[in-house]
């Protein structure tokens, strides 16, 4: 399985086991009415180097999470962190053994609603062999 695909596999994995199956999203964002807070993995990318038969580079996901409560930031950036935490113990899949080298995260002020929105962005940065 191509590394990207796979690791976008483990990440959604253990997403659904933090916030669970109807909070997690990907492919498309949810339908309007979506009860907040909820999670939606977006971008992912690849960088390979091919080595003698074997392939080593990294891996990129960005997850994106919101909720609808400014005053419930610290709802949006437990979230943020369990997630960070997850993506650091994720070390092995089928075929690729992991290390997250770093997280850039931010949060975002979200006026694309009607009601104003916390919007967190994580994008996790992951070396494979």
């Amino acid at each position: 399985m191509d590394p990207q695909q796979e690791l976008f596999l483990a990440v959604r994995e253990r997403l659904i086991d933090l916030f669970g199956e109807g909070s997690v999203y990907d492919t498309f964002l949810p339908p309007e009415g979506t009860a907040y807070p909820f999670v939606y993995l977006a971008d992912s990318w690849l960088t390979d180097e091919p080595n003698k038969g074997a392939v080593f580079g990294k891996a990129y996901q960005t997850v994106h999470f919101w909720h609808n409560s400014p005053k419930k930031r610290g709802t949006l950036t437990n979230m943020m962190l369990k997630t960070k935490q997850a993506a650091h113990k994720l070390t092995q899949t089928a075929n690729f053994t992991w290390m997250c080298a770093s997280t850039n995260q931010r949060i975002l002020h979200d006026t694309t609603t009607a009601q104003p929105l916390l919007h967190g962005v994580i994008e996790l940065e992951f070396k494979f062999a």
